[in-house]
């Protein structure tokens, strides 16, 4: 499954990005290399100022290869090209195998955390102002933004409509080829609602923008609301939005890390641990050149989340005294998960059909068996 894609990944075009195991500043590649989000995305800024930071402080040069969806962002990952991403809520879902990376060239990733950031933004659907949305049941026959190949962007929307009591037939979809377009598709009357970072740099495009924009709140009150939101989300939190395009009063948002930086379980443990130390140590001279940075401090990390962290990351968090025996249970939980995940895919490819929606349908049943049988939450049935 991973050779399939180094494959793909090796006409990329990126071979420049591989870092220099041999060569080392202060214990980290003098060359490294990130896959993140589109550039005027939150994260790609973010990626750009923790390398400025990296540049200025260590000597190591941080290449930011920006891909428009999850496939365009892992890939390079799966294959070796790049060291870690700056990734979102997508690396959860390939950890879980499911969507595009429950497809037969890719099944359950073995991702790790090294860190995350939580800042004073959030994730939320934007909205156009002129079509007079004030929570999310209103978006009921309004024209929803669908990225291709973006399952955690689409993801998100179907949570937010689970929210407002919606699915996504109560909407009219409209498709685009990559997130940056979606925005541009509320400014261009195309489309009415997208999912946003709201720190992003096009969502101050859309509230600049003569249609104009609102966030609608996921009050912290609503139970049924937050019920059936996590129920299809686990990684949400409730959280207050200060910071981002047209945020003037905080309001009762929705929320979860991003970027995340992840690497995959078989990244050197020592090039792990000085990266991880690095986003740490350096933060007080990143934390205020882009929109969130501040979220990568130590103490907003949140270390019982959804994904495992690397055995690097946990050996700076161990020195830096916040690892705990119910964090290390709680990781080894994860990873126990993604074992289970890992044994059915291996069980269920040796038979799978070779037909595309067959096999899609057919993982899907067996990936469902196999975590009711372990008494896990499945969290995704179908897709």
């Amino acid at each position: 499954m991973r050779s399939t894609i180094r494959g793909f990944a090796s006409g990329l075009g990126i071979l420049a990005l591989v870092a220099s195991a041999s060569a080392f500043a202060q214990g980290l590649p003098r060359q490294i290399a990130w896959t993140a989000y589109d550039v005027g995305s939150t994260g790609y800024g973010q990626a750009i100022a923790i390398g400025a930071a990296l540049k200025n402080e260590r000597g190591v040069t941080l290449r930011v290869l920006p891909g428009k969806n999850d496939i365009s962002r892992l890939a390079p990952l799966a294959a070796g090209k790049v060291d870690f991403s700056a990734f979102g809520i997508g690396g959860y879902q390939a950890s879980e195998g499911v969507f595009v990376f429950g497809r037969k060239d890719w099944g359950p990733q073995r991702l790790r955390l090294l860190a995350m950031s939580n800042g004073d933004f959030c994730n939320s659907m934007i909205v156009a102002k002129d079509v007079g949305v004030e929570t999310y049941a209103d978006l009921k026959d309004k024209r929803v933004a669908y990225v291709v190949a973006a399952p955690a962007l689409n993801h998100n929307v179907y949570a937010f409509l689970r929210f407002g009591g919606l699915e996504w037939d109560d909407v009219r979809q409209v498709t685009f080829g990559g997130y940056a377009a979606s925005m541009t598709g509320i400014v261009e009357g195309q489309v009415d609602a997208a999912n946003t970072n709201t720190t992003a740099g096009v969502a101050m495009q859309v509230m600049s923008s003569p249609r104009g924009g609102m966030y609608p709140p996921t009050p912290h009150d609503d139970k049924e609301g937050w019920a059936r939101m996590k129920e299809v989300a686990p990684y949400f939190f409730p959280s207050m939005c200060s910071e981002g395009a047209g945020i003037e009063e905080p309001f009762e948002a929705a929320n979860y890390p991003y970027p995340i930086l992840v690497a995959y379980e078989e990244k050197d443990t020592d090039v792990v641990y000085e990266m991880t130390k690095a986003m740490f140590e350096l933060h007080p001279v990143y934390e205020d050149s882009a929109p969130g940075a501040n979220g990568w401090a130590l103490e907003k990390q949140v270390l019982d989340w959804v994904l495992p962290y690397h055995e690097g990351a946990i050996r700076y968090l161990e020195e830096a005294g916040v690892w705990s025996g119910d964090l290390q249970a709680h990781n080894d939980a994860l990873i126990e998960r993604q074992d289970l995940l890992q044994k059915a895919w291996e069980a269920y490819i040796e038979e799978a059909p070779d037909d595309e929606a067959a096999f899609d349908q057919g993982w899907q049943k067996a990936r469902l068996a196999a975590l009711e049988e372990a008494g896990q939450s499945p969290v995704f049935t179908t897709w």
